[in-house]
């Protein structure tokens, strides 16, 4: 196999069920030029299980990179990921968020040397998220807003996120108060600028993680793209035991010294000083 066109890095722990359908979600992508690198930190024998099924039933690479469980070090698998990502261009997103089958083709499309590109996610109720299929995922049904409200999704301007295409698309991505930020779960840039901020800061653990790496890319020189309402994936819920406020508040810190010292390079990232 030759060198893909993306790398795509999933981020999992302990989450099996969530995993096999976000995979099924990129079999069915019209994009068909990429490998998964899935950045596990530190899941179960079930999680191994789960990736060793799916390589022999899907037509994408699957890339496994691992490390023990220490608590949540999702700064530091990431980092190991872009590592072993043999693409020059990485998308990244969650193990909790399934794609579209035109998402990569969006990033794709839009990618362009000195940006990165910022996309968001749809986020489902547990009710939904649990009844959902594989055969509603290669249908793409699940993506369908009729599906999902015969399912009991409410309506919500949100919804436009779903529908939107054309001149609509495009005026909402304009016009959308949302920064255009680099976001873990839906973002996608060049691995050249990546590595040259060193990736992520790995004292950061739970919140803002990305976004920091995302102002360091902006202290670089490196601009931003708003595809909210073109790059879609559908965010599966979970509870979210690992959230902690001493974590986030010791992560603004280390955000504010990178905005205000202009930090492009963190000694924390890929290559530790």
């Amino acid at each position: 196999m030759g060198k893909p066109s993306i790398s795509v890095i999933i981020s999992t722990y302990n989450s099996e069920a969530w995993l096999e359908k976000v995979l099924w979600s990129y079999e069915a992508q019209t994009y068909k030029d990429f490998e998964i690198v899935i950045a596990d930190d530190g899941s179960k024998q079930p999680t191994f299980d789960l990736i060793e099924k799916m390589k022999a039933l899907v037509h994408f690479n699957i890339i496994h990179v691992w490390h023990e469980d220490n608590g949540f070090q999702k700064s530091q698998i990431l980092n190991k990921a872009i590592t072993a990502c043999n693409s020059d261009y990485i998308l990244m997103s969650d193990g909790d968020c399934m794609a579209r089958a035109d998402f990569i083709e969006v990033h794709i499309r839009n990618r362009e040397d000195g940006y990165f590109l910022s996309g968001g996610y749809f986020m489902l109720p547990m009710s939904i998220s649990e009844v959902i299929t594989k055969e509603d995922i290669l249908s793409q049904s699940c993506f369908n807003l009729k599906w999902l409200k015969s399912k009991g999704l409410k309506s919500s301007f949100k919804n436009n996120k779903l529908t939107a295409s054309g001149f609509t698309e495009k005026m909402l991505n304009a016009v959308t108060p949302t920064n255009a930020s680099w976001n873990g779960h839906n973002a996608s840039g060049w691995k050249k600028d990546i590595i040259a901020i060193n990736g992520f800061d790995e004292r950061m653990q739970y919140g803002g993680q990305d976004r920091e790496l995302g102002e360091r890319l902006f202290n670089l020189g490196i601009k931003s793209k708003q595809i909210r309402y073109s790059a879609i994936c559908l965010h599966l819920d979970h509870p979210r035991g690992y959230k902690n406020q001493e974590s986030i508040n010791k992560n603004l810190a280390i955000r504010a010294t990178t905005k205000k010292e202009k930090v492009t390079k963190t000694p924390f990232g890929i290559e530790s000083t």
